[in-house]
């Protein structure tokens, strides 16, 4: 439905501490084995040791990572090494000024940033599909500086997501909540979403 739809990507959301689209490793390793060469798949995991986001990536074989989370042990370029082709997107919850900062040291690092509105400092981790925007300045200041693509996610829907676009100018727009009802993508919602983006 998302293809049909418009959308070049699909993020397959692994197990998290909270948040919508969570599913099986079963179901992401079957969804990306039917997906058409054209569309990325996203594995976004919320694991923090390097490898133990190799080993999710084996088990489920999407082409992209997306990591929820700072790293805590091992290191990106470890990550690369074993997966030699895959490619890494790290998200960065766009808090305050030090987020700039933590991005544009990790954009060195990575294939891509993800700019979302989560938490990660508490105690129940925020990590994504929270519905709301953030700063969208100290985003536009990432996207600036940054030396790889940055993708903007967190509160964007039909009614904000050309405002987003013409603020920020990111490289693409990562969606979940906006575009579901009663848990379940919600195709009139994604039609709305897309004719918003592409007129």
């Amino acid at each position: 439905m998302a293809i049909e739809h418009g959308a070049a990507a699909l993020g397959l959301v692994g197990p998290m501490p909270s948040g919508p689209g969570i599913i099986t490793n079963e179901t992401i390793a079957a969804i990306t084995a039917t997906l058409p060469p054209a569309i990325s798949s996203f594995l976004l995991t919320s694991e923090t040791v390097a490898s133990n986001i190799i080993q999710h990536q084996q088990l489920v074989h999407t082409n992209t990572i997306q990591i929820v989370d700072a790293l805590s042990e091992g290191t990106y370029q470890q990550i690369k090494k074993a997966l030699p082709g895959i490619k890494i997107v790290q998200v960065i919850h766009v808090l305050n000024e030090h987020s700039v900062t933590e991005a544009l040291e990790i954009a060195e690092q990575v294939d891509a940033l993800l700019l979302d509105s989560g938490n990660p400092n508490l105690d129940v981790k925020v990590l994504g599909g929270t519905g709301k925007t953030h700063n969208w300045n100290l985003s536009k200041m990432i996207v600036d500086q940054s030396s790889v693509p940055v993708f903007l996610a967190g509160g964007i829907n039909a009614e904000n997501v050309r405002a987003a676009i013409d603020t920020v100018q990111p490289f693409g727009i990562d969606l979940c909540s906006s575009v579901r009802t009663n848990k379940q993508l919600d195709p009139q919602k994604l039609s709305a979403f897309f004719k918003a983006v592409y007129g």
